[in-house]
């Protein structure tokens, strides 16, 4: 059997035990890669997310849903919302342009100076980037209204970028979004939940950390998915995984478990299990 979807195994262990007792073939869509780097069948996902971020992050800042009553662009004379965005992917690059439409004051931080210097041209309004380190976030952290964790190590668990002691000194009604929940979290004290309970409120700071965030929107991610995922299946389905992963060599990184083998080395590092090179696993 083959199962292609979002799996995110490094979050849920569970879940790729399973799949490896199964001896299914599982290919996952956040670890599809291209020869340059980008993850085409995540990417629109990230978009949506990061757009999401900011909008849910600015609806929590209001005082009936429990936030400081702070406005993402302020006004005439009184400051904006404080933004930090941790991480300028996908997630990150979407949820700053966005944060940053609503006129707030938006700092996003990333480790890499050459991805920020590439998003140069298209930064606007009070929007900064700057490069990521411990003591930058442990100064800028506790002065946000709002955080959103935005990293991604693909098909690995998240790094804990954000501990405890940062998010203790946030003012109460502050607000964390830590999308990258999916894949375990950047926050210390961000706990899964829900759609239906999406907020947690922990040391005074709200904590929204909803697995599949596009979820709010199916109509958009429906439609946005569909036209990056369906040419992959129709070859999958009609050709056969074998034949389908030589037309299309970037399914090869999707590949996260086959016949009772882990393939991917970061989904293998996350479950503590040794990686098989996936064509070997497929022979």
């Amino acid at each position: 059997m083959v199962l292609f979807t979002y799996l995110h195994l490094a979050a849920y262990p569970n879940v790729g035990e399973a799949l490896l007792e199964a001896g299914t073939a599982a290919i996952a869509y956040e670890t599809v890669q291209l020869e340059n780097g980008s993850l085409p069948l995540l990417a629109p996902m990230s978009e949506i997310a990061g757009r999401l971020a900011a909008q849910v992050g600015a609806h929590l800042l209001e005082k009936p849903h429990g936030g400081r009553g702070v406005l993402m662009g302020g006004c005439t004379g009184v400051q904006p919302a404080r933004v930090v965005v941790l991480g300028a992917g996908t997630v990150g690059w979407n949820a700053a342009r966005t944060a940053a439409a609503m006129d707030a004051e938006v700092l996003l931080l990333d480790r890499s100076p050459q991805r920020l210097r590439s998003l140069e041209a298209d930064r606007r309004g009070r929007l900064m980037s700057v490069v990521s380190s411990r003591g930058l976030l442990e100064r800028l952290v506790p002065t946000a209204d709002l955080v959103i964790g935005a990293v991604l190590t693909p098909g690995g668990r998240a790094p804990t970028l954000v501990d405890e002691q940062m998010v203790k000194q946030m003012r109460p009604g502050s607000v964390i979004v830590d999308v990258a929940i999916d894949q375990g979290g950047c926050i210390a004290t961000s706990q899964e939940t829900t759609h239906r309970n999406p907020t947690v409120t922990i040391h005074g700071v709200q904590h929204y950390a909803v697995g599949n965030m596009p979820g709010a929107v199916p109509f958009t991610s429906t439609e946005a998915l569909v036209s990056v995922t369906l040419p992959y299946i129709l070859g999958i389905a009609g050709r056969g995984l074998e034949e389908a992963v030589t037309e299309r060599p970037e399914l090869i990184s999707g590949l996260n478990t086959v016949q009772g083998s882990v393939c991917h080395p970061g989904v293998a590092k996350a479950l503590g299990v040794p990686p098989r090179h996936p064509m070997a696993c497929l022979r």
